[in-house]
């Protein structure tokens, strides 16, 4: 068996372009489905995927560890750059999708058998509709205790919220205050049985980042996410030891070796690996076990399109660490025309049961998929009260 041909099909999906890889074997109906989407950087992933292709034409796709090693370590730079790693993991996912269906087996019994009987699941505020969870105003308290309530109707036990505002390096208490009153308004709007995150999307210095945790820490959030730059592991490590609330980060790191730091200096308390990012399940197996060893839990991000939430759900299924999955099903209104998945999902408590199809289960309806074809993402720009650029 050989690796024919490796493909990609682009999918405008308003807030980002879903960019899914299929991997063409030369036995006939023998493909696999991956994804690597990467916001703002689609026509990036389109040429590294083409350029990644180069090296696998005419292997065989059921060695996905040599596989993933060749895309990794060849083409003279190591593949943890965030293009690179992204197009890694696209065609990795694609390549393990074609070893289950190979071995007749849905992924997570590849991996050694399902790990618990469902995966919970938690929604952004607006389903993933881009107005309501990036745009609303932390000013807006009563908007977001409406749509916290939304979430619970929808289904939902959980849900994340970006009840941080982009701040200066050093603020005073108005932005605090700000945050504290839309949190205070979402646990009054759903009680104290229902889990509630906050994404911090990195924005705040290391300084605000404890900020922010400290004045929230009362309102016993599920997790405190992203509390400043990934990079600022000893912030980060800082900001979680002085909190209650356990710290999540994650999402933009690539490599394994990073991740060690991560942990290392005890930086977070839930690792949030992007299947999509991190160089697809042969990497993220490996982060998974370097977590495990220091019991820190697993909660993939995961905002992209249907492969790969597919992708993380198998995951979470092979994963004893897993504790829930980041999901959005509000993004647009055509998503389910392009994807037939092997899994269901149960409304009330929006929690999956297991993918009874082989590999990740899905069939991607390219003739749908090809009636959204690329447009620039929505640009999305930050600037501080003096102008100075920010962090989105």
């Amino acid at each position: 068996m050989k690796i024919k041909r490796i493909d990609t099909l682009v999918c405008h999906a308003r807030m980002r372009n879903w960019e899914f890889v299929k991997v063409v074997t030369d036995q006939p109906g023998l493909i696999g489905w991956g994804e690597a989407t990467l916001e703002w950087h689609t026509r990036s992933i389109v040429g590294a995927v083409e350029d990644l292709a180069e090296l696998l034409l005419g292997e065989d796709p059921t060695r996905p560890e040599h596989l993933w090693q060749m895309m990794y370590r060849q083409h003279f730079w190591h593949g943890h750059g965030i293009v690179r790693a992204t197009a890694i993991a696209g065609i990795d996912l694609a390549l393990w999708d074609v070893v289950g269906k190979v071995a007749g087996l849905p992924l997570a019994k590849v991996f050694g058998g399902p790990v618990r009987d469902f995966v919970r699941t938690y929604c952004h505020l607006g389903g993933g509709r881009m107005e309501d969870f990036y745009e609303t105003s932390v000013d807006n308290a009563k908007r977001f205790a409406d749509l916290a309530r939304a979430a619970v109707a929808d289904g939902f036990t959980a849900f994340k919220s970006m009840a941080v505002p982009s701040t200066l390096p050093i603020e005073g208490l108005k932005p605090v205050k700000a945050a504290e009153a839309a949190v205070e308004a979402m646990r009054e709007a759903v009680g104290p049985e229902i889990d509630i995150m906050v994404d911090c999307h990195a924005r705040p210095s290391p300084a605000m980042g404890l900020k922010f945790g400290k004045a929230l820490d009362a309102y016993g959030l599920y997790f405190f996410e992203e509390p400043c730059w990934p990079e600022c592991v000893d912030g980060l490590a800082k900001i979680n030891a002085a909190l209650t609330t356990p710290v999540a980060t994650g999402e933009r790191v690539t490599h394994l070796e990073a991740f060690k730091a991560l942990f290392d200096q005890r930086a977070c308390e839930i690792c949030q690996l992007d299947l999509t990012h991190c160089g697809g399940f042969t990497a993220a197996r490996r982060v998974a076990a370097l977590a495990e060893s220091h019991r820190i839990a697993l909660a993939p991000h995961n905002p992209q399109g249907p492969v790969s939430t597919a992708a993380s759900l198998e995951f979470g299924f092979s994963q004893p660490s897993y504790i829930i999955c980041e999901t959005v099903h509000n993004d647009v209104p055509w998503r389910q025309d392009v994807v037939q998945e092997g899994f269901t999902v149960e409304k009330k408590g929006r929690i999956v049961r297991p993918n009874t199809r082989l590999g990740l289960g899905i069939t991607i309806n390219e003739k749908a998929g090809k009636k959204h074809p690329f447009q620039q993402e929505l640009a999305q720009r930050v600037f501080y009260s003096d102008g100075a650029a920010g962090d989105w």
